[in-house]
């Protein structure tokens, strides 16, 4: 045995230790505005408790352990801790990475872990709508940012003839939409288009249709409470999965049932997280963050439903071309490719 590599892995440990208390750290920071706080300037553990008004023992452990793990900046000359422009921009700026936000999905799927030991011994699955609220808003934070940095500017443009067709009033389905982020960025986007998402999940629905309304395009988008395999509607312009195709338990029925609501040329934009299709080419550190969510959410929420394929958020290309092909779609290519994700275009 090698001792040196013995003390290399268990430094790995301690850094995964670190970081796995660290993610609630991060969580409660969000949910007290602690990073929107700590972003109008520098100060001192009393100087912040003055500020934002919590308790200043706990507020200075929470200090100590963001400046460990480098998301705040400590200054010792001053004892003044800050955040750079980058941390704010990433942490507190909400309309950035947000990924204070994003941690709450981690901390959120984390408390399944009773219902996922005893899925191991079982086989059973764990649907979406059993996780913990803090999942579903999560994700859509996770997600968000490049959806909005990504949909509009550059997949949409790169599918043929369906930026015009929406730019002079197309219909789309958003399928598997969730909060329904990117039903209110087509909507936005292309005002004389009508935007219908749907997803099985009702709470998600509903805090949809909040956000909807929120943005002024109520008129031009509506939601409904419907799974792949029966959302309503036919003769879409396009039709839009975004990461959500892994997570189901029968992709094909729904890629099916994608064909028969397309108009004859239709497209339908999937997007589903980079991938390779060999395993040993996704075992770094992005592939480790979604084959945990993977793990905790996608399938699990795919073996709780009709269909048996749990496909895993690193499926790969391949595995998203076969049911394409089963479902009776003869074209599809790789359209674009952002940091974390794929965007293909499918047609009849």
């Amino acid at each position: 045995m090698d001792h040196d590599k013995v003390r290399a892995f268990l430094g790995q440990v301690i850094t995964d230790m670190g970081a796995t208390g660290s993610a609630g750290a991060v969580v409660i920071g969000h949910r007290l505005g602690l990073y929107g706080a700590l972003a109008e300037g520098p100060a001192t553990a009393q100087a912040f408790a003055e500020r934002t008004g919590y308790d200043q023992r706990y507020l200075t452990e929470w200090l100590r352990n963001q400046a460990a793990g480098g998301y705040v900046t400590y200054e010792p000359a001053t004892t003044q801790f800050s955040l750079t422009e980058e941390q704010a921009y990433c942490l507190a700026d909400p309309n950035g990475p947000n990924v204070s936000a994003a941690f709450v999905a981690g901390v959120g799927y984390l408390r399944a872990e009773p219902q996922l030991t005893e899925a191991f011994r079982t086989g059973a699955g764990v649907g979406w709508h059993e996780h913990h609220e803090d999942v579903f808003v999560g994700c859509d934070a996770f997600y968000r940012p490049g959806y909005v940095a990504d949909l509009i500017p550059t997949w949409i443009p790169a599918l043929d003839g369906v930026e015009q067709k929406l730019t002079e009033g197309g219909r789309v389905a958003d399928i598997g939409c969730g909060l329904g982020s990117t039903s209110v960025l087509m909507a936005q986007a292309f005002p004389s288009s009508r935007v219908v998402g749907s997803d099985y999940h009702r709470e998600s629905v509903e805090l949809a249709r909040k956000k909807a309304a929120e943005a002024g395009v109520t008129g031009r988008v509506e939601f409904e409470v419907a799974t792949a395999q029966d959302f309503s509607g036919s003769g879409y312009d396009l039709v839009t999965t975004f990461d959500a195709l892994h997570d189901m338990g029968d992709p094909v029925a729904a890629a099916r049932r994608v064909r028969s609501a397309l108009a004859d040329d239709g497209t339908w934009l999937v997007v589903e997280p980079a991938a390779s299709d060999a395993l040993e080419e996704n075992l770094h550190p992005v592939g480790r963050l979604y084959y945990a969510g993977s793990l905790f959410l996608c399938v699990p929420n795919s073996l709780s439903q009709a269909g048996g394929y749990a496909l895993g958020a690193q499926a790969g290309e391949t595995a998203i071309r076969e049911i394409a092909a089963a479902a009776g779609f003869t074209r599809f290519r790789r359209a674009a490719t952002s940091a974390l994700n794929v965007a293909y275009e499918i047609r009849p």
